[in-house]
């Protein structure tokens, strides 16, 4: 037999293919082993297959086929981003949590694994409650429920898991540690959404049920699995310790440097911009270009294919020793024209233009996020590791929250007043709501990207190399 230290030839060949093929797998140490780091991924998996049920297959099915206000199903995508803010006080608290079984992470991760598994486990019912004339306010209010159990979980179990990876992982390969985790996010996107829309090609409500309740299963099951003795347990975590900083001194001192306050107005306003379209892509290609549930399901992972191309080509791009806010700006350059072709799909009624702009966004986003992370980083790097983790996802989400509740409210406005013919016949049309909400997107990315330019170059100045680059704290 072969001595259990030494792996098999068949292991070995499977680690060969994933260190040529998947980004970033050169991760992988002695101390953290290539199985034990993709084992530890499949919580960044389930919270990819939650993001395709909420982001992309429910909000669709609401408002195409349930006929529900594309305001009140925007307003559902976004109350989980209510506790948004919350993710730089919840990485602190897991910094300095202390436990009679020695964890810091892993009750925030498993607490937010079963807030998740919750609200996937009640959003079938309360979507039959939605049918109806009769439950439909008691519908609204479960809905919204099961939402920001599912969305609040997502925020809580990626807070602290990527914080994990980072306790776990060797200080010098610690980045790109992280970096894989956040492709396996996108990879889990891209094969859920693919996956849920060959399910879903000939759609049913039962068809439905079962996709959400399977979810819901993967999800406990997944997170089970990868935190499976990955933290050790340490007394020092559970003794008394000297007492610790405030929250709100760290953040303070967070804010109060050189260039934080614009770069963060910055990374609000971009979030905003390339979010506003979240709750809106899906159900434009089924209500004006006629495509099934599982072609509309389909765009979410032409988005996660264009942003994990994206990350990969920063990464080549960073790694060469690019300006990481002049690559926000191509990313945002890229966003505006991502949108143009959103918008010009619907009088040349192509679904090629539509994909293609799909993925176009998502490959804007991603070096847009990456770009302005990098410069976050920096500023952050005195910091923990969960309060660095925290205020960029704060920041990030809290724009993307405001931008799909915005983009909702104004699609229902826009269409209303259009096919009452109060803006004229020319733009009496249902897809005039939806075009005004990219353009709107279009003039949010110039803005970004005038807020952006007087900080470019602020990576460089704090101290950003190409050894450092990595994503250490990527906030997803």
């Amino acid at each position: 037999m072969q001595p259990a230290d030494r792996p098999s030839s068949s292991s070995s060949a499977w680690q060969a293919v994933a260190m040529r093929f998947l980004p970033f797998a050169d991760a992988a140490s002695t101390d953290l082993p290539l199985g034990r780091l993709l084992r530890l991924a499949l919580f960044q998996v389930s919270v990819g297959i939650a993001a395709v049920l909420l982001n992309g297959t429910l909000n669709r099915v609401l408002i195409v086929e349930l006929n529900a206000p594309a305001w009140m199903v925007a307003l559902m995508i976004a109350i989980p981003l209510a506790i948004a803010p919350f993710r730089a006080l919840i990485g602190h608290r897991s910094d300095t949590h202390r436990s009679v079984l020695g964890w810091r992470r892993v009750p925030y991760i498993w607490f937010g694994s079963l807030a998740q598994f919750g609200g996937l486990a009640i959003m079938p019912f309360a979507l039959i409650l939605l049918t109806r004339p009769d439950t439909f306010a008691m519908g609204v209010a479960a809905s919204c429920l099961s939402f920001l159990l599912t969305g609040g979980g997502m925020h809580v179990t990626q807070t602290a898991g990527l914080a994990l990876a980072t306790d776990i992982a060797p200080e010098d390969t610690r980045p790109r540690v992280v970096a894989l985790l956040y492709v396996m996010l996108l990879v889990g996107m891209m094969l859920a959404s693919f996956a849920i829309g060959n399910i879903l090609l000939d759609f049913t409500a039962t068809k439905l049920i079962q996709v959400v309740q399977g979810a819901a299963l993967l999800t406990i099951v997944m997170n089970i699995i990868a935190l499976w003795k990955q933290e050790a347990r340490r007394r020092v975590a559970a003794a008394p310790v000297e007492a610790q900083p405030a929250f709100s001194a760290l953040w303070a001192s967070f804010v109060a440097q050189p260039s934080a306050a614009r770069l963060l107005a910055a990374i609000g306003v971009g979030a905003m911009a390339f979010s506003m379209q979240d709750a809106l892509l899906e159900p434009y290609g089924g209500e004006i270009l006629s495509m099934s549930v599982g072609a509309t399901t389909a765009l979410t992972g032409a988005w996660a294919l264009g942003a994990l191309i994206a990350f990969a080509h920063s990464g080549r791009r960073l790694a060469h020793g690019a300006d990481p806010l002049r690559l926000s700006g191509l990313g945002a350059v890229i966003g505006i024209c991502a949108f143009l072709m959103a918008i010009f799909a619907a009088p040349f009624h192509s679904v090629p233009l539509l994909f293609a702009g799909a993925a176009a966004i998502g490959f804007g986003n991603g070096l847009f996020s990456v770009g302005t992370m990098i410069a976050a980083m920096a500023l952050a790097r005195n910091h923990a590791a969960g309060l660095a983790l925290g205020a960029w996802g704060a920041v990030q989400a809290s724009g993307a929250g405001l931008g799909v509740a915005l983009g909702g409210a104004i699609r229902d406005g826009v269409a209303m007043l259009a096919l009452h013919d109060v803006l004229g016949t020319t733009l009496a049309d249902r897809a005039t709501g939806f075009g005004t909400v990219y353009l709107i997107e279009i003039a949010l990315l110039l803005l970004a990207l005038v807020v952006l330019g007087p900080v470019v170059g602020v990576g460089r100045d704090l101290g950003v190399t190409r050894e450092r680059f990595g994503l250490s704290e990527f906030p997803t």
